[in-house]
């Protein structure tokens, strides 16, 4: 760089001044307050649905213990009565609607998150479990042959989705909110 006599060379000053470092930061502060109201809404709903498929899940694995093991496998809340605590799969040799000793644990949920409530509807409502048979068929603690059918619901925050369980033990997800004919 060629310079002239008694000149010293341009100095190129790199970096931002204190007002400019000021005013990225209230932007960034404005965008941060528009953004987290939403972000909030989608971690919820995002909660929401890995519970309802978690849960989903646990179902489909009882129904296939009990085609392979060629017995009664049952779902069951982890305290006996609540799901929120958690859930329970077991080989029920026993009869019984908790995990004994001659039982075979095969998987247990973990509990819910904060605020989200979950509440079961079926045939047998005298407690919340699912059964199912050897042939996958849900049964009742009353007769291999009358079918356990009905929902599960969970809600957060506004939001349900709903398990609804058939007559021959399949279980598919559904929103009330979109489908409320069939939901």
């Amino acid at each position: 760089m060629a310079t002239i006599a008694g000149s010293r060379p341009a100095v190129c000053q790199d970096g931002l001044t204190s007002l400019e470092l000021m005013i990225a930061l209230a932007i960034a502060a404005v965008l941060l307050c528009i953004g987290a109201p939403s972000m909030m809404v989608m971690v919820q709903a995002q909660r929401l649905t890995v519970t309802v498929n978690d849960f989903l899940a646990a179902i489909h694995l009882a129904r296939a213990e009990a085609v392979r093991r060629g017995e009664r496998v049952d779902l069951v809340p982890a305290d006996g009565s609540d799901w929120s605590a958690g859930w329970t799969i077991f080989v029920n040799r026993s009869g019984n609607r908790m995990p004994g000793a001659e039982d075979a644990l095969v998987f247990r949920g973990p509990p819910l998150p904060t605020r989200l409530r979950i509440a079961s509807t079926f045939t047998d409502a005298a407690h919340p479990y699912l059964a199912f048979a050897a042939n996958g068929r849900t049964r009742t603690d009353a007769s291999v042959q009358q079918p356990q059918a009905g929902s599960i619901s969970f809600a957060l925050d506004g939001r349900i989705r709903k398990i609804k369980l058939n007559f021959q033990g399949r279980a598919r997800i559904c929103d009330p909110a979109a489908e409320p004919a069939t939901c």
